[in-house]
């Protein structure tokens, strides 16, 4: 029998969840745990293939690491980290640069920044242009460090963009640009929502799909 975290609340029928090499079941408050026993015995191949998965994911995260000569992306293309005299990171064009004699950690940290300077810059242009297509105004425009959100609009109409972002595809970039824009004509993601943005990117849902092959990419990269 497969070890679970039982959670009960008032829900009508019984789901499971396998995070972090764990797997919960939540349940109705009266639901027998016999019949629950029951329910994740049923789920027993799927669950192990998603334990399995969960491993060689955890496994690839603790293995990541940058060095001087690692390749990292920036707006979908590849560039190496190279040592360079000085004492300052930054990125011109063909390179990440790094002071020398930086720990692997210190270069993770290092590509943040430069990450997060890049993103700032290009993204606020980006948003800029499309706002001016789109007829509509961001308050402000913000780079986080979010990790399950590209993006984000606030009811005070702040645009917010991870910055992961800036190593996703120019056209990408733009799709979740006009993605939180369209957040400005309408807070929701209801029809109208996808037909602003449908009426700016009629190929929205190819760049949909790339941005979540990104994701799937970066979530076996330790970023933190």
């Amino acid at each position: 029998m497969i070890d679970y975290i039982l959670t009960r609340s008032k829900r009508k029928t019984a789901a499971l969840y396998v995070r972090n090499g764990g797997v919960e079941v939540r349940a109705p408050l009266k639901m027998p745990k016999r019949e629950i026993d029951k329910f994740v015995a049923s789920k027993e191949k799927w669950i192990t293939d998603k334990l399995i998965k969960s491993k060689t994911q955890t496994n690839r995260r603790e293995s990541f690491s940058l060095d001087y000569g690692s390749p990292v992306t920036y707006r979908g293309r590849h560039y190496y980290i190279e040592e360079t005299c000085g004492n300052r990171a930054g990125f011109d064009g063909e390179r990440f640069y790094m002071p020398p004699n930086l720990m692997p950690e210190k270069i993770k940290a290092a590509c943040v920044r430069v990450y997060r300077l890049l993103a700032k810059q290009y993204l606020t242009e980006r948003t800029l242009a499309f706002a001016q297509k789109m007829s509509v105004s961001p308050a402000d425009i913000k780079i986080t460090a979010a990790r399950t959100r590209w993006g984000s609009c606030s009811t005070k109409k702040n645009i917010n963009f991870s910055w992961r972002l800036a190593m996703a595809d120019d056209e990408v970039i733009d799709y979740v640009v006009v993605h939180e824009l369209a957040h400005l004509k309408e807070m929701n993601h209801s029809k109208k929502f996808w037909a602003v943005v449908e009426y700016i990117l009629p190929d929205y849902k190819e760049r949909q799909k790339r941005l979540k092959e990104l994701q799937k990419r970066l979530s076996a990269e330790d970023w933190e």
